[in-house]
Order: structure tokens, then C-alpha cells, then sequence
């Protein structure tokens, strides 16, 4: 659950983002015709890419982890699994 809970935050703020970033009368510059106008900036758009491979390797790798807490301690109560593993 807690794994599940942090991809939709992430998911959630980045498609905050999204929705922030995204404008009407925004101009695509390399294939749009106009001359003059705003165009839209890219660097956004890298980040946001950049953020959800970010975001997709880190949630595979707390899945890794829930693999191998799982196969060490066959319950699933995370408060047993938190208690055994305390140093």
C-alpha cells in the first residue's frame, strides 16, 4: 500500500504539472507555421519525461525490496515486518 500510495502522489503532482503548464495559444516550435507568438517552452517537458523515468525506476526498486522482505518474512503485517528488521 505504502508503494501503491507513492506512485499516485507522483503521479498526481505530476500531472498537476501538466495541467499548470499546459496553456492555450502555445505554439509547437518546430512545426508550427507562425511567425510571431509565444511559443512553448520544451524544457518543461523534459523534466516532467525525466520525472516519471525517474518515478518508474524507483518504484521498481521499493518492488525489488517488498520481493525480498517478503521472501524473509512470510507475514503481512508491516508493523511485524518493521519490528523484526530494527537493528
Amino acid at each position: 500500500m505504502k508503494i501503491i500510495s507513492m506512485d499516485v502522489m507522483s503521479t498526481g503532482v505530476i500531472a498537476y504539472y501538466v495541467l499548470i503548464a499546459s496553456r492555450d495559444g502555445l505554439f509547437t516550435p518546430i512545426v508550427s507555421d507562425a511567425t510571431h507568438g509565444a511559443y512553448s517552452d520544451p524544457v518543461p517537458q523534459a523534466v516532467i519525461l525525466t520525472a516519471i523515468v525517474i518515478g518508474f525506476s524507483i518504484q521498481a526498486l521499493m518492488l525489488v525490496g517488498v520481493m525480498k522482505l517478503a521472501r524473509d518474512n512470510p507475514t503481512l503485517e508491516s508493523n511485524e515486518i518493521e519490528k523484526n528488521n530494527m537493528p
